[in-house]
């Protein structure tokens, strides 16, 4: 489980209360007709916004957030340098068994692709495709996070002009209204503070935690894709490895091509003679 969003939320609210309870009290920040403003303004936009059959799958994209499934990409390159040595020594049908054990689906259409002698081109092609629609899907799920970021401030703005509005009319300075103003203006405040709270700690931080998990997923099909179209070529097992590594971030590199071919043992030094 990745509880790396989950502790982010519950510290950064933990920090606003400890900053809340320094300087005041809690009641003052709690108010029911901002909440109703705030919370149920910033949802019907994002409903009006959204069609359903994108807005259903919320539910599932706080699975990803928390899931600790992760693309790890170590295994799929050892596994498509196997495959290389495989299809170099017995031809690419040799493939076709070892492509029926694969869970990946998109992994297996590659490798199928290829046992079925489809041009380069071509296969490149498809599966490209498919990334591209894969990464479109994912931009539209992190877009309704992105609105409601954008929404949530300008309804707490909404709300606080509301309360300004309500007090300003309510105002009669001949019979001492004034000194309940301080008040009064705090309890319209406050909605813009649950709006940038909101926005900042809880629809930001999703939309990027989900677009990291796209970046993580679009890099695992390029691996795939570069490695299934080496395979097709011939390319040589040595070779594609490190042509597949050079994709990744320089410190993941330098583990794969050290785990891979063990680190180089440093010469003992000579003993110099007396």
């Amino acid at each position: 489980m990745d509880i790396t969003t989950l502790i982010g939320v519950v510290g950064g609210f933990a920090f606003i209360f400890n900053a809340i309870m320094q300087g005041g009290k809690i009641g003052s920040f709690i108010d029911v007709a901002s909440i109703m403003i705030v919370v149920g303004g910033t949802f019907c936009a994002v409903i009006a916004s959204f069609p359903f059959n994108m807005l259903k799958n919320v539910g599932k994209h706080f699975t990803k957030l928390l899931s600790n499934k992760k693309f790890k990409v170590e295994p799929v390159i050892d596994m498509l340098v196997e495959f290389a040595q495989l299809a170099r020594k017995n031809g690419l049908l040799a493939l076709e068994e070892k492509a029926n054990q694969l869970d990946d689906p998109f992994f297996k259409q590659g490798i199928m692709l290829v046992v079925d002698a489809m041009e380069a081109d071509k296969v490149r092609e498809m599966l490209e495709t498919e990334v591209d629609s894969m990464s479109q899907r994912h931009e539209e799920e992190i877009a309704i996070y992105e609105k409601a970021a954008g929404y949530a401030p300008a309804f707490g703005m909404i709300g606080t002009l509301v309360g300004l509005i309500n007090m300003l009319k309510s105002m009669d300075l001949s019979q001492g209204s004034s000194s309940t103003l301080g008040e009064s203006m705090a309890t319209a405040l406050v909605t813009t503070f649950y709006g940038c709270i909101m926005a900042n700690l809880l629809f930001m931080p999703i939309a990027k935690k989900l677009r990291i998990r796209n970046e993580e997923e679009i890099l695992y099909k390029q691996i795939i894709i570069e490695g299934v179209i080496g395979i097709q070529s011939g390319e040589n097992p040595k070779n594609l490895k490190e042509k597949l590594v050079s994709l990744l971030h320089q410190q993941k590199q330098a583990k794969i091509m050290d785990g891979g071919e063990g680190k180089e043992k440093k010469p003992k030094k000579e003993k110099k003679k007396k």
